[in-house]
């Protein structure tokens, strides 16, 4: 018995409740579990009170239209919701629910399960089945949960229950979106995502959800490339997931702990840095339809889709109520991920070069670095041996680099912007600051150690320009 259904029945032993949902669910697979939902009969505010002080953690309401409580474990591991039972009785709440999977109950005090649907049989078939007729509609969110629980719990939606989600699909652009993205999160971050992603695509939800991404089917592309933008999304997906398992494939040996660590790190959203990559090679390509072009042969050209790219992550992220430093590093992502690419005809790179790469890029050099990897691994046309072999060469002089580069951060500058002015006699503005960036290259790259060095350099630039533009 988990602690939290020791610590529930405890301090519900003189209410009616029953164990419901994910947790029974989760039982007959012998899957582990650290949630636990109960609907109890009465009130449930002072239950739920109960139920925090046997925890010693913290209980609050909801915000949603079941009047819930949420406790959570002091040390955050486990998390109890407690939820009014709806309809008058047990039988009434299951038939409510949207799986059959997902409407089993048992008694918080233990005795037989109540499974009114059959959701144990289907859990036995590997079948996901919708509760009753209007279950998908009743709740349009459910369709995108659908995709997720056939991933996580490797069970197929039978026919009825996919016609009832494709009826529903475009009702799912209506719903909240935080509610969208709390599902999206899960089911990109699941290791069965490319699958997701062809069920979204085959229900319609795609298209009521993430627009931007439905729309890339069949925008065709030059001919170093071998798929349409769509079908190259989806392998810069598989590549950046290929990464995210095995970076050591690719990077050798003795970078792929501190990659496994760089992308293990928490970001924002309860997501981590990995998860931010696989969204970054989602939209990466997302503003190519807006940026279509052709050129005199007829040759489609998407001039300028990484700068709108960004902008587009951004558009699509704050839709979905993410949060500003997860925004700002997908779009940092699409941004910069052809930064590298334009680099391979100027190896072997110079220190200023591999400096103004990590500068410009930051805070994702070492992010972005990895997506320009997974894009140029799905990017197969004409010369792609040729091409992969040189971006791969570079990225392989590039990520130690990026990776120090984060490790250590930016070092104190040689000289302050104040003394830079005063020793100069020039103003605060934008030519003390390029200045003071022209100081941080030449650094980089090993001309200059001390302030006087620093300030020396900088009145010989100063005088250059003035010289020019005389």
């Amino acid at each position: 018995m988990t602690a939290a259904r020791r610590i529930a029945r405890e301090a519900l032993r003189d209410r009616v409740a029953w164990v419901v949902g994910g947790a029974v669910r989760d039982d007959l697979l012998q899957r582990p579990t650290t949630d636990l939902d109960v609907v109890v009969e009465g009130d449930v505010g002072a239950a739920a009170r109960a139920v925090a002080v046997a925890a010693r953690g913290p209980a609050f309401e909801l915000s949603d239209e079941f009047g819930s409580w949420r406790l959570m474990a002091p040390d955050r591991t486990w998390q109890i919701d407690l939820s009014p039972l709806r309809g008058g009785s047990l039988q009434s709440d299951l038939a409510l629910r949207d799986f059959t999977v997902n409407a089993i109950a048992e008694p918080l005090q233990g005795g037989e399960r109540v499974d009114p649907h059959g959701g144990a049989s289907d859990l036995a078939a590997g079948r996901l089945r919708a509760v009753g007729p209007r279950a998908l509609a009743d709740d349009p969110l459910r369709v995108v949960r659908l995709v997720r629980l056939a991933a996580q719990l490797a069970l197929e939606p039978e026919r009825e229950t996919t016609a009832l989600a494709r009826a529903s699909a475009p009702a799912t652009a209506a719903v909240a979106q935080e509610r969208v993205f709390a599902e999206l999160k899960r089911i990109v971050a699941d290791d069965a995502v490319i699958g997701s992603l062809a069920l979204m695509d085959e229900i319609g939800v795609t298209e009521a959800i993430l627009p931007e991404l439905h729309a890339l089917h069949g925008v065709e592309q030059n001919r170093y490339h071998h798929a349409d933008v769509h079908a190259h999304t989806i392998e810069v997906l598989e590549q950046a997931i290929a990464l995210q398992a095995d970076a050591g494939a690719v990077f050798g040996a003795e970078h792929a702990d501190a990659i496994a660590v760089l992308l293990a790190e928490p970001l924002a959203d309860e997501v981590d840095r990995g998860f931010a990559l696989r969204l970054g090679a989602l939209l990466h390509d997302a503003a190519k339809p807006a940026t279509l072009g052709r050129r005199e042969d007829g040759t489609p050209t998407f001039l300028g889709h990484d700068r709108a790219g960004a902008d587009l992550a951004r558009d699509v992220l704050t839709r979905l109520r993410a949060s500003e430093k997860l925004k700002a590093h997908v779009a940092g992502l699409t941004r910069h991920h052809l930064r590298l690419g334009f680099l391979v005809h100027e190896t072997p790179l110079s220190r200023r070069a591999l400096y103004r790469y990590l500068a410009t890029c930051a805070p994702v050099e070492a992010d972005v670095t990895l997506l320009s990897v997974a894009d140029r691994l799905a990017t197969r046309g004409r010369k792609a041996a040729e091409s992969i072999a040189s971006h791969l060469d570079l990225a392989r002089e590039v990520l130690p680099a990026a990776l120090e580069w984060r490790a250590q951060g930016r070092p104190a500058p040689l000289v302050r912007g104040d003394a830079l002015a005063a020793a100069l006699e020039i103003e605060n503005g934008p030519e003390l600051g390029r200045l003071l960036a022209a100081i941080d290259e030449a650094r980089f790259a090993g001309e200059l150690s001390t302030a006087d060095e620093a300030i020396a350099f900088a009145a010989r630039l100063r005088a250059g320009e003035r010289e020019r533009e005389a």
